[in-house]
């Protein structure tokens, strides 16, 4: 009987990031990316959120290292918070390894573990996995499917990708390395990316934006240019880079993020710009306008970014006026579509002109959409298939594609984060659960959860009451106090009748407690609590936070 293969799912399965799988064999895990997600808008005062690490903590010692598909912060972002816990080599492409290296090294980690490239079309063994690096079209340059040549037969998972026949840099997706792996081995198991699964036809080629991009320059002469986008498109830089010399302007990048990643590309040969043509954000004020193409972070309206910080006039390299146009050459992800809206919204207060993917197409999608994803289908020839990578709606139209290119509905399984699936002789599976919920970062790791979030809402909805009071318990008596002290729920110096009457209402509930029982300072704390609570509630039918401070003389 040959050994079985367990795949377990921590995040990326039901939400747009946290993108971490585990694939376990003889005993052994090695992960498959460690993302992040950005927060959602209920989620206050939240930095980002990782995948639940308990069950990776709980089993360390078997940990024998992670492969990182390609460099976007929700499949690598995670590494920097994991490898504070366990240690491990990560493989990948140099670029890919590149990006992750500079959050590593930030976090002061780079001593826990050992960053070891791979290229096209290797094979590596990484303990019982014969694994097999294959190319795929993303909108990061050097992403990767990978092939798990295992005792099961191959689990191959597509990692972010797309079918571009004319990319930026001529990698194209290997369909014929997987077809080849279909004709032979044949292909177990396929986890595919699912973000385009409800996206009728063929996504864009990224050569196309290139076009539209010249063509806005052209139409934009005699003003400055400030263009946004993702800093690790590499792709989309290189043609920002490549209409701005075409007319003549000068280059210069915002954001550290763009900095290092612009770096680090033209380092490694996958970015061509003259260093003619680069010019310090410090002195884009030394040219006309007309010959200054300025490429920024921020694209996603993230508060501390580059152009949220020109949109808010806090940038202190720019300020964004009249004779500005902006270029946001990428598209919201699912969440951030208000943030967009109001960095959009500031710069045009401002008098700039902005063109968005609403407008022009100023962006083409790193993700197959339906007629990919069935020439997939069509070449792979799985014989189960589990959807990844997607909010579950596009993990549920993924399987329905599945089913519609021939794949058994019995065979097409839905998993959730947390899900474990075996690989055996008997077929595949959904054969366990693991802790995958999220963990909340805000300043440091685990330091916020699901308690602390639903205080800090009512608080933001409703407000909060404090009431202050000394007592002497021996004497049964209130000494100072009742004082209440809100924020949020009433403005103090317009109810002062009603904070009265509470104060009132309290201080007869604590004399009350004293005369019939003999209550102790958590006793009396409860009796306040539950006297303010139903007296805000009854005035104002609201229930904002009561917070009783009872102190003992």
């Amino acid at each position: 009987m040959a050994a079985p293969v367990t795949v377990t799912f921590l995040g990326g399965l039901g939400e747009i990031g946290r993108n971490c799988m585990v694939f376990e064999c003889e005993d052994q895990l090695l992960l498959l990316d460690c993302g992040l997600m950005f927060p959602e808008l209920e989620m206050l005062g939240i930095d980002l959120v990782l995948p639940d690490f308990t069950w990776l903590r709980e089993n360390k010692h078997r940990v024998i290292g992670c492969i990182a598909t390609h460099g976007h912060e929700d499949h690598v972002g995670g590494l920097s918070y994991l490898l504070r816990d366990l240690e491990f080599p990560v493989y990948g492409s140099a670029f890919t390894l590149g990006l992750a290296r500079n959050r590593i090294e930030e976090a002061g980690l780079l001593g826990r573990t050992k960053l070891i490239p791979v290229t096209d079309g290797e094979r590596r063994k990484i303990g019982p996995f014969d694994v097999e690096f294959i190319p795929v079209t993303h909108s990061v340059p050097h992403g990767f499917a990978t092939a798990f040549h295992t005792s099961q037969g191959v689990l191959l998972h597509t990692g972010d990708w797309k079918l571009d026949l004319t990319p930026v840099d001529g990698r194209l997706t290997d369909l014929a390395r997987m077809g080849a792996i279909a004709c032979g081995e044949g292909i177990r198991l396929l986890l595919g990316d699912s973000t385009n699964a409800d996206s009728h036809g063929h996504s864009r080629s990224e050569r196309s934006v290139g076009g539209v991009l010249y063509d806005l320059f052209h139409e934009h002469e005699g003003r400055r240019i400030v263009i946004a986008c993702f800093a690790s498109h590499i792709h989309r830089v290189q043609q920002i880079a490549d209409a701005a010399i075409a007319f003549n302007r000068k280059i210069a990048t915002i954001g550290l993020s763009m900095k290092k990643n612009v770096r680090l590309a033209r380092e490694m040969g996958l970015l061509t710009i003259p260093e003619s043509s680069l010019v310090d954000i410090e002195k884009v004020g030394d040219y006309p306008d007309g010959q200054v193409c300025i490429i920024s972070t921020g694209s996603q309206g993230e508060p501390m970014s580059a152009l949220t910080r020109m949109a808010n006039r806090e940038n202190r390299w720019l300020e964004v006026g009249a004779g500005d146009t902006v270029i946001l050459s990428s598209h919201p992800i699912p969440g951030n579509e208000m943030s967009v809206t109001k960095v959009i919204d500031g710069l045009v207060r401002l008098g700039a002109k902005v063109v968005h993917s609403g407008l022009e197409d100023v962006h083409a999608t790193g993700h197959a959409k339906q007629e990919e994803i069935k020439t997939l289908f069509s070449v792979t020839e799985p014989q189960w298939f589990v959807p990844v990578h997607g909010e579950y709606r596009h993990l549920v139209h993924h399987a329905e594609l599945a089913q519609t290119m021939g794949v058994p509905a019995e065979r097409a399984l839905v998993c959730e984060d947390g899900d474990q699936v075996t690989i055996d002789d008997d077929g595949v599976r959904i054969s366990g659960q693991v802790p995958a919920g999220y963990l909340f970062v805000d300043g440091i790791v685990g330091d916020v959860g699901q308690g602390v979030l639903r205080d800090r809402r009512v608080l933001a909805e409703e407000g909060v009451v404090v009431v202050v009071l000394t007592v002497a318990l021996d004497d049964c008596a209130i000494l100072t106090g009742p004082e209440v002290i809100t924020r949020g729920w009433v403005y103090a110096p317009e109810a002062e009748d009603l904070l009265s009457e509470c104060t009132e209402v309290v201080r007869d509930a604590v004399q009350h407690a004293f005369k019939d029982t003999n209550p102790d300072i958590e006793g009396l704390a409860r009796v306040v609590r539950k006297a303010a609570g139903k007296f805000v509630s009854d005035r104002t039918r609201r229930k904002p936070m009561i917070v009783p401070v009872v102190m003992e003389a």
